[in-house]
C-alpha cells in the first residue's frame, strides 16, 4: 500500500479529511523552504504538494506565478526540489508528498531519469497540470510503474462524457478544481461542491480533493465536511510573499496551517 493510500484509509477510519498543503519549492529561498517542508507535517498537513518552479504556470494565478518567480530567482530548479524531497524523507518517512507542476522541465531533465529520481527520493505522486490522458504513455504509465501515483485534475467543465477519459490511469486521489479559472480564483458555493462530488463519486472510488479559492478554516471545514481532502495553496503562498523576513515566512505558512488543520479536524466532530 502507499504512502498516500495509507494515509487516506488511516483518516477515513478516523472519519476526518485530509489537509493538503501545496507551497513552492525555493519560495522564498531554498533553505526556508525546506524548513517550511519540514514543519508543515507537525502543523497539521496531511498531504504535501510541493510546486516544482517553471517559467510559464499558465494554470496558476499571480500569487503562486510570484512564488514562482521568487524561487527561479534564487536559483531553484527540478534537480534542487528533488534534493529537498530527499532532504525531506530524512525526516519523515510517513507524510505523503506530492509534485505538482508542468511538463516541460520533467521533459527537459529526461523522464526516465526523472522518475527514477523522484522515486529514489521518496516522491508519492505526481500532478502534472498541461499533460492530458492522451499522452499516458509519456508520463503517467512509466510513473506508475515505478510506485508513484499519477493524479488527474478535474474541473466543474469537466462533463460525463470526458470524466472517464480524466480519470483513466489516476491514482492516489481526484483533484477537483472547484472553480473554472487559475489558483487563487474565487470559490465556489458548497451547494456546488456537493454536486460535483456527488458527479464524481459516480465515477471513481479514489479519494476526492477540493481545491482552488479556500483560504480559512471555516471555509476548509466546510469542504472537509464534504470531501476526502482540503486542498490549500495560494493562502499559504500568500504568507511568503507579505512576510518582511524569511523567518515570517516560515512562521506565517505553518502558522496558517495549523489554523487550517483545525478547521479540518473539528469539521466532523
Amino acid at each position: 500500500m502507499s504512502r498516500l493510500q495509507s494515509r487516506f484509509a488511516e483518516l477515513k477510519e478516523q472519519n476526518r479529511a485530509a489537509l493538503v498543503t501545496f507551497v513552492t519549492g525555493g519560495d522564498p529561498d531554498y533553505a526556508s523552504s525546506l524548513a517550511i517542508l519540514k514543519g508543515l507535517p507537525a502543523a497539521g498537513a496531511d498531504v504535501i504538494e510541493l510546486g516544482m518552479p517553471f517559467t510559464d504556470p499558465m494554470a496558476d494565478g499571480p500569487a503562486i506565478q510570484l512564488a514562482n518567480i521568487r524561487a527561479l530567482g534564487n536559483g531553484q530548479n527540478l534537480l534542487k526540489t528533488l534534493q529537498m524531497v530527499r532532504e525531506f524523507r530524512q525526516d519523515d518517512r510517513q507524510t505523503p508528498l506530492v509534485l505538482m507542476g508542468y511538463y516541460n522541465p520533467i521533459f527537459a531533465y529526461g523522464v526516465e531519469r526523472f522518475v527514477a529520481d523522484a522515486q529514489a527520493a521518496g516522491v508519492d505522486g505526481l500532478i502534472i497540470v498541461d499533460l492530458p490522458p492522451e499522452h499516458n504513455d509519456e508520463l503517467c504509465e512509466p510513473a506508475q510503474a515505478a510506485g508513484i501515483d499519477f493524479i488527474r485534475l478535474t474541473t466543474p467543465t469537466t462533463d460525463d462524457a470526458r470524466l472517464p477519459v480524466v480519470l483513466n490511469g489516476s491514482s492516489g486521489f481526484v483533484y477537483y478544481v472547484s472553480v473554472a479559472g487559475v489558483t487563487g480564483a474565487g470559490a465556489a458555493s458548497m451547494e456546488q461542491v456537493e454536486e460535483a462530488v456527488a458527479r464524481l463519486r459516480r465515477h471513481t472510488d479514489l479519494p476526492l480533493c477540493i481545491g482552488f479559492g479556500i483560504r480559512t478554516p471555516a471555509h476548509a471545514a466546510e469542504v472537509a465536511r464534504r470531501a476526502e481532502g482540503v486542498v490549500v495553496g495560494s493562502a499559504l503562498v500568500d504568507q511568503i510573499a507579505t512576510a518582511a523576513t524569511p523567518q515570517q515566512a516560515i512562521d506565517g505558512v505553518l502558522g496558517l496551517c495549523r489554523q487550517l488543520a483545525e478547521g479540518v479536524r473539528a469539521a466532523r466532530r
